[in-house]
């Protein structure tokens, strides 16, 4: 919470500002495109089983990598968390 940064002259330019946090654990995260559609235009590019298929198989890929650097003795980096 404290920690700030300074340029070279040593100006603060960056700080913590706790009203930007949020909650750790959110319930439900749902988005309802409707609104950018009636007021933009905007429609989707990606249907929602593409989306799926594109998460999965990311996932899957990180997931051969990091089975590959385990199987060499290297340690595995949890960043997904």
């Amino acid at each position: 919470m404290d920690e700030k940064g300074y340029d070279g002259q040593g100006r603060l330019i960056v700080a913590i500002d706790p009203r930007y946090f949020r909650p750790t654990e959110v319930e439900t995260l749902l988005g309802n495109p409707a609104k950018a559609k009636a007021k933009l235009g905007w429609v989707p590019k990606t249907s929602f089983d593409e989306l799926v298929t594109e998460m999965v198989t990311s996932d899957y890929e990180l997931a051969k990598r990091d089975a590959l650097v385990r199987e060499k003795g290297y340690k595995i980096l949890h960043h997904h968390e």
